[in-house]
């Protein structure tokens, strides 16, 4: 860049019928006074310079007539002007890499006050100094001072420094299996990208149903939906197939994270996968891990069994519903800045036309993702689980070099979801060990019981708790362990039919999923692909909870009349 300032201020000096052979010497010898540690401002002092000065300019009548000497004292003038041109500018000062300052004493703030309120009866002190760092973190991970790993790691420590968990209670989670399905679903999606798979499909998507945004989201959400009953792990099903697939529909429709791209379409397809994903879970007994556990619990509680068949029907028309309604919301309330695009399916059909056949990379990810999609259906009869399959297929496609351990490790947001998400199921799981949220349900149970209204008010008191204390667990698993039994048990002593009870709770313990990124297997699937805020993900999860239980207990309630529930 010196080189070429210089030579091109030094050019305006020459006369245009000046001999090439001349002008191409004093080229060379002004390159040779470039100073690569020029700055900016200094190369335009030394242009000035070295413009202003007669005797280096050359004319037409004396070019011929210069001695060596003149020449030699002409580059040293030349050399001087350069290295003595004052340097007006700085280096700029370094921003601040650490910390944002307001939203980290806000989560310090929360902590440190909870900390010191008193201790109510019922509740044990180390109970209650977990609750105190648990609602820290979670203002961290709202406001993020830090990214959402380092919070989480900082909760953690801040639990074993003040001995309110050992070590080893503290970092138990990264022993559970669905933090890790969820790294490895970051990884299958590397291979589902790198290979061309995914455009593969996308662009197969697109061609049919891509001359609108609305009905590309509708084929997903149901082929989901269509998948949902054979594979029990809605992070498997999120992570390993729709992930893939909705962030290359995303880059093929050019809808990047980072580049102010990602409202084209990526944010509200995001978010829609993720609300319907909640949807389909609940519609089936089998839809998702935790479901068979509320079965088991009404046997337990009510000596009643919740079949197969019993979930479907009775999930089948509100299920139905919300699938049409939620997208359609979204679409109107969160809009792409895509709605229309009549061309896509022929650019689509033009871009799978250049891509010809299959590469053998290509053939590799497909076969895999067949074989661990084939053992996340027959697992149960295999007796391998959801993450075992989901090591054996990264695994081949490590051995064949499809994807390579460095892209793994590459793979940052899935290393930083495995931290926030495996503290998060920590802390959760210890504030139930500790009986802290068994108390909360004892507590409720007992305000509800007192207030002496009809069941079904009663009822709706009691759903509405169960549904947004989801804000303080990780896991749907976790939260049906410790409070579906208690809030069945009194629901049906204020006379709500108890069979009734049951299957309302068990399909709440999916919806209630959508109301956080961390709520269950899916959210932190789908909000780790970065396209959604934090603060819209949670706005928007409320809202979308709103809409769903208006949807299960009004639509819901009218057909489980009419099947006779109640």
């Amino acid at each position: 860049m010196t080189s070429l300032a210089l030579t091109s201020s030094c050019s305006l000096g020459f006369n245009s019928h000046r001999p090439a052979t001349l002008r191409s010497r004093a080229a060379f010898k002004l390159h040779s006074l470039a100073l690569p540690s020029l700055t900016r401002s200094s190369l335009k002092n030394s242009s000035l310079s070295l413009s202003s000065r007669s005797d280096f300019f050359f004319n037409q009548s004396d070019e011929n007539n210069l001695t060596p000497q003149r020449r030699r004292l002409t580059s040293v003038r030349a050399s001087a002007a350069v290295t003595t041109a004052p340097s007006s500018s700085s280096p700029p000062p370094q921003p601040w890499q650490g910390a944002a300052m307001k939203p980290l004493l806000a989560s310090i703030a929360t902590g440190v006050i909870l900390w010191f309120v008193p201790v109510p009866a019922g509740v044990t002190r180390p109970a209650w100094q977990l609750l105190a760092i648990f609602l820290a973190t979670i203002v961290g991970i709202i406001t993020q001072p830090l990214p959402l790993g380092a919070v989480a790691l900082m909760g953690l420590g801040a639990s074993v420094l003040t001995k309110t968990l050992p070590f080893a209670a503290a970092f138990s989670a990264f022993g559970d299996p669905i933090p890790w399905l969820i790294a490895l679903a970051f990884f299958f999606a590397r291979g589902f990208i790198k290979t061309g798979l995914g455009n593969r499909i996308a662009y197969q998507f697109v061609s049919l149903f891509g001359s609108s945004t609305l009905g590309l989201g509708y084929s997903l959400v149901f082929s989901e939906a269509l998948l949902a009953p054979a594979i029990p792990s809605v992070s498997a099903r999120a992570g390993g197939i729709f992930l893939p697939l909705v962030k290359s529909l995303c880059v093929a429709c050019g809808s990047n994270v980072g580049d102010g791209t990602e409202r084209k379409l990526g944010s509200w397809l995001m978010l829609t996968c993720f609300q319907t994903s909640v949807i389909s879970s609940s519609m089936f007994l089998t839809a998702m891990a935790a479901n068979p556990l509320s079965a088991n619990l009404t046997f337990n509680t009510i000596s009643k069994t919740i079949g197969w068949m019993d979930w479907a029907k009775a999930a089948f028309v509100p299920g139905l519903v919300s699938l049409l309604v939620v997208p359609m919301l979204l679409y109107i309330i969160y809009p792409p800045e895509i709605k229309s695009s009549p061309d896509a399916p022929r650019l689509a059909k033009e871009k799978l036309a250049s891509m010809g056949p299959m590469s053998n990379n290509e053939l590799i990810m497909a076969g895999t993702l067949l074989l661990t999609v084939g053992l996340w259906i027959f697992g149960g009869v295999l007796n391998v689980d959801a993450v075992t399959a989901a090591i054996l297929g990264l695994s081949i496609l490590l051995i064949t070099g499809v994807v390579t351990w460095k892209e793994c490790l590459a793979e940052s947001v899935a290393w930083d979801t495995l931290t926030w998400f495996a503290a998060l199921i920590a802390m959760a799981g210890y504030l139930n060990k500790y009986g802290l949220i068994s108390w909360f349900s004892g507590t409720v149970v007992k305000f509800v019981g007192g207030l002496g209204l009809s069941w079904q008010l009663s009822f709706g008191i009691l759903v509405l708790l169960y549904f947004y204390s989801h804000y303080f667990f990780a896991s749907g698993a976790a939260h049906i362990g410790a409070m579906f039994t208690a809030f069945l048990s009194v629901a049906s002593a204020l006379g709500t039919p108890p069979y009734l009870a049951a299957m309302v709770l068990s399909f709440l313990s999916n919806l209630m999923g959508g109301l956080t990124h961390y709520g269950i297997g899916s959210a932190p699937v789908f909000y780790g692909a970065n396209y959604v805020p934090l603060s819209t993900w949670w706005g928007y999860g409320f809202l979308i909870s709103v809409v769903n239980i208006i949807i299960w207990l009004g639509v819901g309630g009218a057909w489980w009349k009419f099947i006779g529930l109640w």
